[in-house]
């Protein structure tokens, strides 16, 4: 399977207890792939899966693979603990979700040998095919291209959600996906497939755009520049959810430790939202 185009790391909706909001859940999934998305990304950073537990991870997946279709639903299994990772992997595959997404195991720092042990078991837990995340400003490890080359030789690894922002190119057996949305026009540049973005909760059918029409990709993204930082104003996905709770997406709040935007943080995000003429749409 080629991963490309726009896959949309979805927020997870709560309801007013905190807990998984579904019927919110199967609303949002359902917009997101009318709007844009050719898939979704479920329980990864901006999905709050750090907070999540198994049984609401196996739930979110669930509804997933009932609303999308034919779109491909990609789990986001991965963690700190290899056996955990290959738990949850085999469990997402049961529920007949399309891939998982696998971080580079975070705090424990696992060294070269480690981590392709990691993957390894991960890729082995499954069919499916499995997309390694690299994020070195979460994970402090970053997986460098030699290692991604080194990683791509195990079957089932076919694509990289590249988030660092230096040496990005892409890797022979490995499909690149953008893993900032400012920098989906460079990736795709790069000969990059497409990404696993954030901003495309909001502005889904804006950031196709920038796959469909490569000729106006760096003027989009010069335009979307501002609502990129606007949802960055503080930790994700803290930004984003402020901006779909005033467009009128029930989304909720955010579980601690993360909390949700003060009034400044809200005031830089309207703001964004009304230059782009949002809140006028919504």
């Amino acid at each position: 399977m080629t991963f490309g185009g726009i896959l949309t790391a979805m927020v997870t909706p709560f309801d007013a207890n905190g807990e998984l909001a579904e019927a919110a859940t199967a609303k949002l999934v359902r917009h997101l792939l009318e709007n844009g998305s050719d898939g979704l990304v479920l329980a990864g950073s901006t999905g709050e899966g750090s907070t999540l537990d198994d049984e609401e991870k196996l739930r979110l997946w669930e509804i997933g693979v009932a609303e999308s279709g034919e779109a491909p639903i990609v789990a986001a299994t991965g963690s700190n603990d290899t056996r955990h990772s290959v738990e949850l992997t085999r469990r997402a595959s049961e529920l007949g979700v399309d891939g998982v997404l696998a971080v580079t195991p975070y705090y424990n720092k696992p060294n070269r040998r480690g981590l392709i042990e990691h993957y390894r078991a991960v890729a082995a837990a499954t069919d499916l095919p499995v997309v390694l995340y690299n994020i070195p400003s979460r994970c402090v490890i970053d997986l460098s291209n030699e290692l991604l080359a080194e990683l791509a030789e195990i079957d089932n690894v076919v694509a990289v959600k590249q988030s660092r922002y230096e040496d990005i190119e892409a890797i022979h057996g490995l499909d690149l996906l953008a893993g900032n949305d400012d920098t989906l026009a460079e990736v795709l540049d790069a000969g990059g497939t497409g990404g696993i973005l954030v901003s495309t909760n909001v502005v889904g059918a804006e950031m196709r755009r920038m796959i469909d029409e490569p000729e106006n990709r760096h003027q989009l993204h010069e335009e979307l520049a501002d609502l990129f930082e606007a949802l960055f104003v503080t930790a994700n996905p803290i930004g984003v959810k402020a901006a779909m709770n005033m467009l009128g997406y029930d989304v909720g709040g955010l579980r601690l430790p993360l909390v949700e935007a003060d009034e400044e943080e809200k005031a830089v995000v309207r703001a964004s939202l009304e230059r782009h003429q949002l809140l006028a749409a919504a």
